[in-house]
């Protein structure tokens, strides 16, 4: 069983609590599936310190309805952890481009950055997942030096979890903790379909 004990203390003057609390920056990417699940893992965590959690979808359709976000809307509501809101960026982002939507799709991701760094310099939530969030990044949508500047700068206390492949390496650098998703093997490879209760 891991202790969570760090490998080695940084000469950087601050106390162990300080250190414990010291608000993440982090990074779940690569090819392999679970990214946004792990997140979504984490954020039941922070519900359950009654802490305030807000999750912005960047990718996925505004119509698709995952089991993370009723589950998280039920607890958010129940009064017994923290308030959860849950955000879309417009209609979200079909894997099937499709011609004059890119404008669309890139003012919505523009907005939903907006919208973010509002609430981070509000400090409205103490954990964010900015879900599928590399791609409008990866996609020239975003500014990577904004992106990185806003996240690292960030006020208080507030832990954010960054979702979706091919993060920019100037983000992993940034971040605190990254966690690299690899493949072995999937059921998409042979041809099936995703399914209830494994993708959604």
């Amino acid at each position: 069983m891991p202790q969570g004990k760090p490998v080695s203390v940084p000469d950087d003057g601050l106390t162990t609590r300080q250190r414990r609390n010291r608000p993440l920056l982090i990074v779940h990417t690569g090819p392999g599936k679970g990214k946004s699940t792990a997140a979504f893992g984490m954020a039941l965590r922070a519900w359950n310190q009654g802490w305030p959690v807000g999750v912005f979808q960047f990718v996925k359709s505004a119509k698709w309805r995952i089991g993370e976000e009723r589950a998280l809307r039920v607890l958010g509501d129940s009064g017994e952890g923290g308030p959860v809101a849950w955000h879309k960026m417009g209609e979200g982002w079909s894997w099937i481009q499709r011609p004059g939507s890119e404008a669309d799709h890139a003012a919505d991701a523009r907005e939903g950055w907006a919208q973010i760094k509002r609430d981070l310099a509000a400090e409205t939530y103490r954990f964010y997942v900015l879900d599928e969030f590399t791609y409008p990044i990866k996609w020239g949508w975003l500014d990577l030096d904004d992106v990185v500047e806003t996240l690292t700068s960030r006020p208080g206390g507030q832990h954010v979890v960054v979702t979706g492949r091919d993060a920019p390496e100037r983000l992993v650098g940034a971040a605190d903790l990254v966690t690299e998703m690899g493949k072995v093997k999937h059921p998409m490879d042979a041809g099936q379909k995703g399914q209830r209760g494994i993708e959604w």
